[in-house]
């Protein structure tokens, strides 16, 4: 009886499942399209979005006004490629690491790279840091991560009843991970101003709301950066969620 040999698979035989429609790269940030459940790269689909609300793949209209609440990151297909695909984890954190020294400015006005700080998520009170020091410091919380400050601000006066209203931040800046999304921002607010499981909240730059996927990396780089007026830090606002129905 011959013994049955395990046949050995290429990379190339998984390129289809495993490269970027837009770019024709490896997925990086794999994001998916909940309508239709094609992935992209993160930064190849929210380009794409900028001028067209339909999936590239399909053509399907992904949403009428906002298709980026309809991206979801793929952290499992990410781990995947990197598995399949020797070298390329640490090819992109290189091309990052590079991306952001470069982009630093002199007058710190631009994202600080990294800080071998025990960060947790989002900085804004003392007592966190002196949890992380108890701990011992075994954990990643995104520590090596390029930081940014952020000024989050309560927004004010747009015709909601006095008791759908919420309050103001006692502090207002804090220091995170550029790769913290406005989803965590939202949990943060939620936190630190005891808010119910159920409070919706919008998280707006410039006037415009924010994906719950969106880093705060992407945002400072496509929407705060380009305001030539805008300084240091960038200046997020909140407010209760509004049902356009």
């Amino acid at each position: 009886m011959a013994a049955s040999g395990s046949r050995k698979h290429l990379v190339r035989e998984f390129n289809h499942f495993i490269t970027c429609f837009l770019c024709g790269g490896y997925l990086i940030k794999p994001a998916t399209v909940t309508e239709c459940l094609h992935t992209f790269c993160k930064s190849c689909i929210v380009q794409h979005f900028e001028e067209n609300n339909d999936c590239p793949t399909c053509g399907v209209q992904v949403h009428e006004t906002n298709p980026l609440e309809m991206l979801r990151l793929d952290n499992t297909l990410e781990e995947i490629i990197f598995k399949l695909v020797p070298g390329l984890r640490e090819k992109e954190e290189e091309e990052e690491a590079k991306f952001w020294k470069k982009n630093q400015t002199p007058e710190g006005g631009s994202l600080t790279y990294p800080r071998r700080v025990f960060t947790k998520g989002c900085a804004g009170d003392d007592d966190d840091d002196e949890e992380a020091n108890d701990r011992g410091g075994d954990e990643d919380y995104h520590r090596s991560d390029p930081q940014i400050a952020i000024c989050l601000d309560c927004l004010h006066g747009n015709g909601q009843a006095a008791e759908n209203t919420v309050a103001d931040l006692m502090k207002r800046f804090i220091r995170c991970s550029s790769r913290v999304t406005v989803g965590t921002i939202k949990k943060f607010l939620s936190l630190k101003l005891k808010l119910p499981s159920s409070y919706e909240l919008d998280v707006l730059c410039n006037g415009e709301i924010m994906g719950r996927d969106h880093t705060l990396e992407f945002i400072y780089m496509t929407r705060w950066r380009l305001h030539g007026e805008n300084t240091y830090p960038m200046v997020l606002e909140y407010r209760p969620r509004i049902d356009f129905g």
